[in-house]
């Protein structure tokens, strides 16, 4: 199977750089306005009842998440490794907002919030757009992590103090460090097949994307226990193990997309991203359950929008696991 694949994928590595990108959004968009245009005789022939009407609203919900990353992903390229430093640091600003927003922050707090928006962030990201590999690897991890309480103790203020730092230093972890992999990968070289970090990215984005909508799918369908019912009744392994293997069989298809990876690495890569991708969308689902709340955005409109910070979560995790990874198995640096 796999040199077959091989076989089929030749013709289109013959095409250079800007001819790939352009087939790559005319396939992507072309597909995803044919699912839409699928998704939407679905709804009108639906049988009305209530179990089909859930599992379309949240279907079509996962879709306009795809719709999303595909638009992300293609601002980003278009823009090139500095507009898509720009275009992630906005998104990163966005979602930490959101993310702060629901907190339960006191006063003593606002020093610690201030560092976070207006330093810890661009400071993060004007590291990925240097290249700073280094620093911005353990920037956050190290010495954000340290400063956050120190700051926060100088406020005087020792009530809920370890607390209120933790969620502090969760969200600029997923909002700021998780989310600015996403750019860096932009960045890295690989010395035969220069500038294909954008397929990485696209890679990374689509099979984020496609594993939580095959999850979503399983999960309805299969009906399995649930492995945490207070968090997610959704969530299940074999649900879980679905939607993981669904996105490696996209990755793998994609794998003309990511040069020098081939379809082995590619199948591997895929699952990685997939895997963390999902586990985080748990996570941020179990923070959604303390917080008391939905959906990040606290409110869903008549068109089912939800929080960005909801689209992107998965993302947010799934990053830098994808990203150290390539780093690692390849010997990168941006």
């Amino acid at each position: 199977m796999i040199e077959t694949l091989r076989i089929l994928f030749d013709p289109l590595r013959q095409l250079d750089g800007g001819q790939q990108v352009q087939l790559l959004f005319v396939v992507l968009f072309g597909v995803l306005l044919l699912v839409s245009a699928i998704a939407s005789l679905r709804t009108v022939r639906d049988d009305g009842s209530a179990d089909t009407e859930v599992l379309m609203l949240r279907f079509q919900r996962e879709l306009r998440a795809v719709w999303v990353s595909a638009v992300i992903f293609w601002l980003a390229w278009v823009s090139g490794a500095a507009g898509a430093t720009l275009l992630f640091g906005l998104i990163s600003f966005l979602v930490l907002r959101e993310y702060i927003t629901l907190l339960k922050t006191r006063a003593s707090d606002h020093r610690s919030l201030l560092l976070a928006f207006f330093v810890v962030l661009p400071v993060q990201f004007v590291l990925v757009g240097i290249g700073e590999f280094g620093l911005f690897s353990v920037f956050i991890p190290v010495y954000v992590f340290l400063a956050i309480p120190v700051v926060s103790a100088l406020a005087g203020d020792p009530e809920r103090f370890l607390e209120r730092n933790a969620k502090i230093q969760w969200g600029i972890m997923v909002c700021v460090y998780g989310l600015s992999h996403a750019p860096a990968l932009l960045l890295l070289d690989f010395k035969q097949a220069a500038g294909r970090g954008a397929f990485l990215l696209f890679l990374l984005v689509m099979v984020t994307a496609i594993g939580q909508i095959a999850q979503e799918l399983a999960s309805r369908r299969l009906r399995r226990r649930p492995v945490a019912r207070h968090i997610d009744r959704s969530f299940s392994y074999a649900a879980f193990g679905i939607g993981v293997a669904v996105a490696a069989v996209v990755g793998v298809l994609l794998a003309w997309t990511t040069l020098p990876i081939k379809v082995p690495q590619a199948l591997v890569m895929s699952l990685i991203a997939a895997a963390s991708g999902t586990l985080g969308e748990f996570v941020m689902r179990a923070l959604k359950k303390d917080a008391g709340v939905r959906h990040w955005g606290n409110a869903v409109s008549v068109t089912g929008a939800v929080g960005l910070l909801d689209r992107v979560a998965p993302i947010c995790f799934s990053a830098p696991v994808f990203f150290h990874s390539i780093v690692w198995y390849f010997h990168l640096r941006p």
